[in-house]
């Protein structure tokens, strides 16, 4: 796998950039700078870039501009926001735009080398992963999803959420401790609550997340 890595702390980016390489990945370009993550991108033209947020020049939220940016004129390439901050605004835009192949994870709860490879091969495979308390921040900034909530139960809030984390079925029935038929009926509850009918076009898990998340 072809990968841009955008980080402004030398430690960090140097450490992704072995631990990629020691995992079979090929780091194709590495900037420290907001302003070079796009032309690094045009030039090594990666199969998935890692962002961070604030990097210089303003600190602010350039990894999320750039990482817009890319998905517009490159749709093929994997996003993964990998920071420290939840920036909600940005996010739910990135998402909406087009959520496949998009991931969000924060730096402090990444726990394990292996979740943060898998979760890289998934956003480059075209899945969309995000963080729990990435989920959890975007359903709260809205009011107007209050409504939305009370038509679903708390149970079929839950599975949402693991949905919008990008897990699988039997992955929610484990987190949950339930059967995977229990969660097979949620999720089917789900579709309907949101008026998601079945198409061959669309991934109707992606789509129940953002029309919570847009409602």
């Amino acid at each position: 796998m072809r990968v841009l890595l955008a980080e402004d702390s030398a430690v960090l980016r140097d450490g992704l950039a072995r631990l990629l390489f020691d995992h079979g990945h090929e780091v194709v370009a590495t900037v420290s700078d907001g302003d070079d993550i796009l032309p690094a991108a045009e030039q090594s033209r990666p199969d998935v870039a890692i962002l961070d947020i604030r990097m210089p020049p303003t600190h602010t939220d350039e990894g999320l501009r750039a990482a817009l940016t890319l998905r517009r004129r490159h749709p093929g390439m994997g996003v993964l926001v990998f920071s420290q901050y939840v920036e909600t605004r940005y996010a739910t835009q990135l998402l909406a735009e087009d959520p496949e192949g998009v991931g969000y994870l924060l730096k402090d709860r990444v726990a394990d080398i292996r979740e943060f490879m898998d979760a890289l091969t998934r956003v480059a495979g075209g899945e969309t992963v995000l963080d729990p308390e990435v989920v959890r921040q975007l359903v709260g900034t809205s009011r107007r999803r209050a409504t939305l909530g009370k038509t679903l139960t708390a149970r079929e809030r839950d599975v949402l959420s693991l949905m919008a984390e990008g897990r699988s079925n039997s992955a929610i029935a484990a987190t949950l401790v339930v059967s995977e038929g229990a969660v097979e009926k949620h999720v089917a509850n789900i579709f309907t609550k949101l008026d998601l009918f079945s198409s061959e076009h669309d991934n109707r898990r992606v789509l129940a997340v953002l029309r919570y998340l847009n409602s």
